[in-house]
């Protein structure tokens, strides 16, 4: 017999460093085994924002997914720039070059809905030119 799903909650979590909040208390999980079971996980990921789905079950326990890093983040830390354009047609903020962007959408492979790394560098290059960041050949 499977267990009966309570919730399921979308998270970004800083990884390394989850604590008992109002975010978990949400989720409907025993918050002190949540955050041992996920700082453990994320012990490599320690300062990177970590997306993760909790699926609560009615009888308290819970599964949870770790995903890779937002695009986003991992853009901005490789153009070496704190925030993207407000206007990303006529204002650029930062440039990377193809290997830069060839390693972000290597690493999002599993997560992006792509069958290749070309594709999912299509995918991740529209993401740096509506973030005002140009890619460089």
């Amino acid at each position: 017999m499977s267990k009966k799903i309570a919730k399921v909650v979308k998270l970004e979590l800083i990884g390394g460093q989850a604590k008992p909040g109002p975010k978990l208390a949400s989720a409907g999980v025993v918050m002190p085994k949540f955050c041992t079971e996920f700082n453990a996980r994320t012990s490599d990921r320690i300062g990177e924002v970590v997306p993760t789905i909790i699926t609560a079950y009615e009888d308290k326990t819970f599964d949870f997914v770790i995903k890779t890093t937002p695009v986003a983040i991992l853009l901005l830390k490789e153009a070496g720039i704190e925030k993207g354009s407000g206007n990303a047609k006529t204002t650029k903020v930062g440039h990377i070059s193809k290997d830069q962007l060839r390693k972000i959408a290597e690493y999002k492979m599993p997560d992006l809905n792509a069958n290749d790394v070309e594709a999912a560098m299509k995918i991740v290059e529209g993401s740096a030119r509506n973030m005002g960041i140009t890619v460089d050949d």
